[in-house]
């Protein structure tokens, strides 16, 4: 059924930032495994609070808060290492499979929310969860089928560990979104992740480095790219329903998986599609139980 005419502007700018992630997720992977994961997310970082800043002094963005800063704060050290572990993920599966189990964030979220937000848990949605439990212990069923690949199931792990983190970012995306503009919440979040990766290299004595010419250009799409989605899927979710836009988001999974052929030269497998089956299915199960205001699924990244 087509989305209402009032989400059609909406609608499409989400299906551009859904696709965007995905290019995203792609270019990353390029960068990773050839200049290195740290560098990859330093420089990436440094990239887009440089585009941000620009942005915000263009548009005159008014400086949030002390309450609104403590939120951005919070929300960029989360994502800090929910990339970290996602992007080392990514170095060790094709990116159909990162994303396809990245999808059971969202699930996670509805016990986060009982926990963080005190949202009672119906049966409907201990259903939605174990079915993507199911779908989970299938695509990893697939690695572990004929030849044990131990630093692919490692990489898994990552990806679910990221989930983790993912699903607490939505907690905190449900009240970011409310108090704060897309510039703004892109600006911040770039800002604080480069703050956080700037520390690690202190503390480890690990600089960062200076990549070569061809890199950069890697560099400047993944950070163009990540800002302006971020920015498209708020600018999106503030003037639609999340209902309307949620089932764009599992598009994601298409677009991985094309680009990780081309790009990787990645081979999608049964497992991996008949386990993203049932994730998303359970997704939207637990978002038809809560219409108002459905989990937000776009890629782990950010």
């Amino acid at each position: 059924m087509a989305a209402p005419r009032s989400s059609a502007i909406p609608f499409a700018v989400c299906c551009l930032g859904v696709a965007l992630f995905s290019v995203m997720d792609a270019a990353m992977k390029g960068l990773s495994l050839s200049i290195g994961l740290f560098n990859a997310l330093f420089w990436r970082a440094t990239a887009g609070s440089l585009l941000g800043l620009a942005l915000m002094l263009l548009t005159r963005q008014r400086w949030p808060n002390r309450a609104v800063l403590r939120l951005h704060l919070l929300r960029g050290v989360v994502v800090a290492v929910m990339a970290s572990l996602f992007f080392w993920a990514i170095m060790r599966l094709p990116l159909a499979e990162a994303i396809a189990l990245s999808f059971i964030a969202p699930l996670i979220a509805l016990y986060l929310a009982a926990l963080l937000l005190k949202e009672r848990i119906g049966r409907q949605a201990v259903g939605a969860s174990l079915l993507g439990l199911v779908g989970v212990g299938i695509i990893l069923s697939g690695r572990m089928r004929g030849d044990y690949d131990l630093d692919a199931l490692l990489g898994a792990g990552a990806v679910l560990l990221s989930a983790v983190l993912f699903a607490w970012n939505l907690i905190l995306q449900r009240q970011q979104a409310q108090l704060a503009s897309p510039i703004e919440v892109a600006f911040f979040q770039h800002i604080v992740m480069l703050a956080v990766f700037a520390l690690f290299a202190i503390l480890a004595q690990w600089p960062p480095v200076v990549p070569q010419a061809p890199s950069w250009a890697l560099i400047l799409l993944a950070a163009t790219l990540a800002f302006t989605s971020l920015a498209a899927l708020a600018w999106a979710y503030a003037r639609a329903e999340a209902q309307v836009l949620i089932p764009v988001e599992y598009t994601a999974f298409i677009w991985s998986a094309i680009i990780g052929r081309l790009a990787f030269g990645e081979r999608l497998t049964v497992t991996t599609v008949a386990g993203a089956a049932l994730i998303v299915a359970g997704c939207l199960i637990a978002a038809r139980m809560r219409p108002a205001e459905p989990p937000h699924v776009e890629s782990s990244v950010a």
